[in-house]
This record gives C-alpha cells, structure tokens and sequence, in this order.
C-alpha cells in the first residue's frame, strides 16, 4: 500500500484526546498509566472540553432533550437531515469519548430527571417509545448513575419475535430493523458494562444475546428470506455513526460483546469483516464514503472522502481481533457490494 502499519498509527497517535487514548490502549498497547492520563484529558482539552463547555445550566445541550428546543418551538430552520446538537446527542459523543462522568455539571443526572421528551412530554430518565433513542439512555443513564431501570425493563418486553427490535412497533411493524436492532444491542452491552452483576441482568444479557443472534443469522449483511445484501446503508462506512448501521458499526460491537462475554469470533462474522477489511484504501486509511446530513455543533472527523481516523482506528482494532483470533477469513466478490 506504500503506507506501512507505523506510519498510521502514528497518524492514528496524532489526534484529539478522545480518540488518542483508546488507540494507545487498543493499537499501542501502552501501559494503563499512560492510556489514563490521556483519557483524563478528555474533560480538559479537545473535543470533550469544546462540548462540556455548551451544556446549560439546566443540564441540557440547545435546550432539549433528543432535538434542539427551537425544534418543539417550531422554529428550526428548514435543513438537510436531523440537528445532532441536543442533550442525548452531546451525551453520546461525550460518553463514546471516554469523557469521565464527573466532568459534566454537578448533579446532572438530577437535573435531567427534570427534562421531558418530545414525544408525549414523558420524563427523561423513564425512557419514550423509540427503541433507538431508549437505547441511547439506558448507556447514558447508566454512565451517569441515574435510575434507568424502567428503560432496561422495557427492552425485553418489547423484542419482536424474531429476536431483534424496530423502532416502529409503535406503529404495528412486527419485523426487526437493522438499525434499531444494532442500537438496542450496544445499549445494553454498555449498560452491562457499567453496572455489573446488578439485578435484572441475566435477563437482559438474554435479551441482548437474542438481538446479536438476529444479526449473526444475516450475517450482519443479508436479508434472511433472500440472501441478498441489505441497502447501501449497511456496506457504506461514515463516522460518526449517529443511529445508523453499517457492517463495520455492527462488527466492532460483537468484536466488544465478545470480550465482554469471553467468547472466541463467531464465524458468521466472517463475510462483514471481509467487507471491512477490503475497504481499506491504498493510504492505508478508510476513507469517509458519505456524511450523515444534520446540524452539529463541530466537525470531529474528516469529510467525505478524505481518511477518517475513527474507523480507521475502529476497522484495524476489529481486524487485529479477528486475525488474532485465528478466525477463518473470506474474500469477497470482486462485485461484492460497497
């Protein structure tokens, strides 16, 4: 590729500090005193001080809960795709960037229990009816110390039969999404993460399992009933992914989810991890192939087309799992979709 592994882990090495820390522990294998110390300077410097700096004094960002308050106001302008500014948003990026929950104001989790949803005006830390926005909270809950016990409760009692979740089961859809199925499962791998052995939670490590068995039978790519490969949305890779699937997104959770449940790569990974694996340009990098449209409150990544450092960092750490696992790798078609 005439860019040799070196070269782009230093290149990886040289970025924000919410990304430089989980490359020195991942890719670097530096020593936890120094992976740490980088992590601690995520709540003073970089992307995670630039975005602690706009949460309010009420505990929000732009003033709502899922979108910005000019949104219920009804004076959001008329823009390409959905605003990424408001507090479960924020929330997210700051929680994925490893920023310590102590950075935030005090007693945030407090103040949010007085914020309400959109959707029917419901209390925050109870959770709405969107199986992609309660996922987002049960993690943020969780991160946070807050009372997300009703969220966790509520995501076994609404799986579908088919062993995923669809954010429009509201709405009488009764088969599982691929996008709200990959929400769902990182939601509660994160929440198990962070909470332990607490109550409830071989049932939904159950739940949990069932949801990943819903992709692995696809093999995170396909439809069941045909075979054939799912919409670009699946093979094409943006960062960030905001609720979005995509093969790479969904192949770095079961990489996470394995590890966490001490089990070896299941084999029917193998056909996404080859797509990951044959996006990588002859840069050395994965590049940006679209951009998720809707206002943020600043860039953290590169634009379409140009190398993109978090999966770039994502695609090798999957790929070094997967090879040092031994697993049975595939190649793709040469007409393989992209």
């Amino acid at each position: 590729m005439g860019v040799t592994d070196d070269e782009v882990l230093a290149w990886l090495l040289d970025s924000d500090p919410a990304l430089r820390w989980q490359v020195q522990r991942d890719l670097a294998h530096e020593p936890p005193a120094v992976w740490e110390a980088t992590r601690a300077g995520t709540a003073t410097e970089g992307f995670g001080a630039r975005l602690l700096a706009l949460q309010g004094d009420d505990g929000q960002w732009a003033g709502g809960a899922y979108f910005p308050r000019e949104v219920r106001e009804g004076t959001f302008p008329d823009e390409p795709g959905q605003p990424y500014t408001a507090t479960t948003w924020s929330l997210n990026q700051l929680r994925e960037w490893g920023v310590p929950a102590s950075a935030l104001r005090p007693r945030t989790a407090e103040l949010l229990a007085a914020v309400r949803w959109e959707y029917e005006d419901l209390p925050y830390w109870g959770g709405e009816v969107d199986v992609c926005i309660n996922a987002f909270t049960l993690a943020n809950g969780a991160w946070l110390g807050a009372d997300v016990s009703a969220i966790a409760a509520w995501f076994p009692s609404h799986q579908l039969d088919d062993g995923g979740w669809n954010c429009e089961w509201v709405n009488g859809s009764t088969r599982s999404s691929f996008h709200s199925t990959i929400n769902a499962v990182i939601g509660l791998l994160d929440h198990e993460q962070r909470t332990g052995g607490t109550r409830g939670t071989g049932v939904l490590r159950a739940a949990r399992h069932r949801g990943e068995e819903y992709l692995l039978q696809r093999h995170l790519l396909q439809r069941l009933s045909t075979g054939e490969s799912h919409a670009p949305w699946a093979t094409h890779f943006a960062y960030p992914y905001r609720w979005v699937y995509s093969a790479l997104r969904a192949a770095d959770h079961f990489r996470s989810a394995a590890l966490h449940d001490g089990l070896t790569p299941d084999p029917r990974l193998a056909k996404a991890v080859a797509l990951v694996r044959e996006a990588r340009d002859d840069d050395g990098t994965w590049h940006q192939e679209l951009r998720h449209e809707g206002r943020v409150w600043f860039d953290v990544d590169g634009g379409v087309g140009e190398p993109s450092r978090w999966m770039t960092f994502h695609a090798l750490r999957l790929l070094r799992w997967w090879d040092g696992s031994g697993a049975t790798s595939v190649r793709l078609r040469d007409d393989a979709p992209r």
